[in-house]
């Protein structure tokens, strides 16, 4: 029978030699796997963390494992590229950090074996992902196994093959589940025994055969119906040898149906399932992608709590435990590969590769619904190779999977008509109106544009969000990072969105914080703030309750702001999330009435006195929070950002009158600030020659890249183009526009 043996402990580890070690020496690191190199250098900021070759390096006698005829180590996560060197012999490489693979080590094994284990995330142009939002950790961050089989045995050596491929029918109330073996030197004289168990673990089919491909009928099937039901089968096959069982495999399986309509959105089973979620990135603070099972654990249970119906796994294959979980609780699920943010030429074979890998081995998880084919690819605009390199990936996907659809992550200033978004079977877009420019009202309607010219084509919405961190203010505004303004952007989104049924998916930018080494924003470098909840996982930030407010169905009340203690306004706003129909408030012990609203938003105008105890009370729910009176601003609550030329709260704002706090879009709706717009970005623009299209930051001046601009504020877009473009503008300069644009005075709302 096989057996398998988990090889995660005492290996040796070092990143400081120039060539391959001959042995293991006294100067390399102990440490048992899950391992990450990049743990901390990959979240303090400065694009600066080690991406390079490391070493892991393990002794074993061959004695100390299984006697069974062969032997293959199983890497569960290499990152990004490896090789595996055993007693001095390469034996084979892989590339792509994410996915499972496998090498048979049985020739090659001595009575005393040495085995190394190269790995490397250096640059490349060849292996995805190398340019995005995101730490690219490198190590072997998942489980190494050592998988002991017969001479015959369910197949190992395909892309991380489970060996085992069930696709299930629904045919009314009944289902027909075909059932596909892959075998590796398969005798004549032995025999496949099929079996499907109930969640139970009740036989309820079964048969012998000599066909690595069979058929079942389950009657009156109990179909997988997500957070609601979420029903498992269990699929074996056994190989048989002469009455004994020498080979076996198991997977779980649901049976369900699934449409992905233009006008409907989502509908499991023959049922309008709205999906609304989050994404997710997979790493944690001071561990990174090292993961134990106790943090996916808690990872699934936390989105379970917001009450999210489907994750968007970003932006790589995840962990096969998570999946595992995913199918248990219910989650919809689209899986994707990390062929994001730059299209590389050479990259073409690896992009194969790595969906190839995904759907193999993911096939037999009920949750995953879509396979996503790329992320923002086409920011850099739609050449013929990207489009070529599109297609063939969604052939592949087809021709492997005829059960699921094809999707993709749209960038931002991606046209509507680019020929990009007819590839695949449904589209979505990463839209950050509110946060990076644009204003949160632009949202809804965007999509309402698209669907308007695109009816018959599904579209959803892959990334939305805004960063904050532990800044605070009663007046938020676009790109101050405070709790409130985080809070205030997903209110007005969720308005938005779960009132447009035709948008298939909607998935929130991110579930946790995450690392993104390159970052230098909010005050906090190396990490990507616009998680619901920290990257710690220790505090759910408001937004999480808002999503909770509207999703969850478990009964509870959120008062925001628990963090922002000190206010200076004598009367201070005090906001409320629940998912019950009335929120009373109480303020030291007095009633200030209840409020009922169907929004799940409940605001409350407190007289901010002294100490005040802060209570909310729906139905058996309860929360409290304290406030304090000040006479000034607390100042431990601003963001004051290191190394940047000039903070807002630095420029000076008259009334009726421009400033650099202004947003383009005001500016250039006077003749004088538009004017004087225009030629400050004429002396930072790269100069276009004659005929080239207009372009800002790499992309394309269209209307709505311009309509997108126009929400940021004059300093927050000089300060961002700043950093991607490399160009500099000193204090002064910046002080003697905003000193010309005092004297304009602004232009009165119609």
């Amino acid at each position: 029978m096989r057996n398998i043996t988990k090889f995660n402990e005492n290996w040796a580890f070092t990143k400081d030699t120039g060539s391959i070690p001959v042995n293991i020496e006294d100067s390399f690191e102990r440490v048992n796997l899950p391992h990450t190199y990049n743990a901390i250098d990959g979240q303090d900021g400065g694009s600066d963390y080690y991406r390079g070759i490391a070493y892991y390096l393990k002794e074993f006698k061959k004695s100390d494992l299984p006697s069974n005829a062969q032997h293959y180590l199983e890497l569960r996560g290499a990152n990004s590229s490896a090789e595996v060197i055993l007693n001095g012999e390469s034996l084979k490489s892989h590339d792509g950090g994410y996915s499972t693979w496998r090498v048979n080590l049985t020739d090659y094994l001595k009575d005393q074996n040495l085995l190394i284990v190269k790995v490397d995330n250096a640059p490349n142009e060849r292996v995805y992902p190398q340019v995005a939002d995101f730490t690219f950790y490198g190590g072997l961050y998942r489980d190494v196994n050592i998988i002991s089989v017969e001479e015959s045995h369910f197949d190992l050596d395909y892309f991380g093959t489970p060996g085992i491929k069930i696709t299930p029918i629904v045919k009314g109330d009944d289902a027909d589940v075909e059932i596909e073996v892959f075998v590796t030197n398969k005798k004549e004289d032995q025999k496949l025994l099929y079996s499907i168990k109930d969640a139970e673990g009740k036989e309820i089919l079964s048969c012998e055969s000599d066909d690595l491909k069979v058929s079942f009928e389950i009657k009156d099937v109990h179909k997988w119906h997500g957070k609601r039901d979420p029903y498992l089968y269990t699929a074996s096959a056994q190989l048989v040898e002469n009455d004994s069982v020498i080979d076996c495999v198991i997977s779980r399986f649901g049976v369900r149906s699934f449409e992905i309509d233009s006008q409907r959105g989502f509908i499991l089973n023959g049922e309008e399932y709205p999906l609304r979620g989050v994404s997710r990135h997979q790493d944690r603070k001071n561990i990174g992608n090292a993961l134990l099972p106790e943090h996916h654990r808690e990872d699934i249970e936390l989105i379970c709590e917001v009450g999210a119906t489907t994750i968007r796994l970003a932006h790589y294959q995840h962990d096969q435990y998570f999946y595992d979980l995913c199918d248990e609780k219910g989650l919809v699920i689209w899986a994707e590969i990390p062929y994001i943010s730059k299209h590389m030429p050479e990259g073409r074979e690896n992009t194969i590769s790595q969906m190839t890998e995904l759907i193999t081995q993911n096939y037999n998880h009920p949750s995953i619904v879509v396979w996503g084919l790329s992320n923002e690819i086409s920011i850099g605009g739609s050449s013929e190779d990207l489009l070529e390199n599109h297609r063939i990936l969604n052939d592949l996907c087809h021709k492997m999977d005829k059960t699921r659809k094809t999707t993709i992550a749209a960038v931002s200033m991606c046209k509507i008509d680019d020929p990009y978004l007819l590839i695949p079977d449904v589209v979505s877009y990463n839209h950050y109106f509110g946060w990076y420019g644009g204003d949160t009202s632009m949202n809804g309607p965007w999509f309402d544009k698209f669907h308007e010219a695109h009816p018959d084509i599904p579209i959803g919405c892959s990334e939305y969000g805004c960063e904050a961190l532990n800044w605070h203010t009663s007046d938020p505004k676009q790109g101050d990072y405070t709790e409130e303004y985080q809070a205030y952007y997903h209110e007005e989104l969720i308005k938005q969105f779960f009132s447009r049924k035709y948008m298939w998916a909607t998935h929130v930018w991110n579930m946790f914080d995450f690392g993104a080494d390159a970052r230098s924003e909010g005050g906090e470098n190396g990490q990507n703030h616009k998680g619901l909840i920290t990257i710690d996982r220790k505090y759910k930030k408001d937004s999480f309750y808002a999503y909770k407010a509207y999703l969850s169905n478990e009964p509870f009340v959120h008062i925001c702001g628990k963090r922002y203690v000190d206010r200076a306004e004598d009367v201070t706003r005090i906001t409320v999330y629940s998912n019950q129909p009335t929120v009373e408030l109480f303020v030291n012990g007095e009633s200030i009435g209840s409020k009922s609203e169907e929004s799940h938003f409940f605001y409350f105008d407190v007289k901010n006195e002294g100490e005040s105890e802060i209570r909310a009370v729906a139905g058996n729910c309860t929360d409290e929070s304290h406030i304090r009176k000040v006479d000034t601003f607390n100042e431990e609550y601003r963001l004051v950002e290191k190394g940047t030329i000039l903070n807002w709260f630095d420029i000076t704002e008259k009334e009726g009158r421009l400033s650099l706090n202004d947003k383009i879009g005001d500016i250039v709706k006077t003749f004088r600030g538009k004017l004087l717009f225009g030629s400050f970005m004429l002396k930072i623009m790269p100069k276009n020659k004659k005929g080239e299209k207009k372009e800002a930051m790499g992309f394309e001046i269209t209307d709505d890249l311009m309509q997108m601009m126009g929400g940021f504020t004059l300093l927050r877009l000089i300060t961002m183009a700043g950093g991607m473009m490399g160009f500099e503008v000193t204090k002064e300069e910046l002080l003697k526009l905003n000193k010309k644009l005092n004297r304009i005075k602004r232009a009165k709302n119609k």
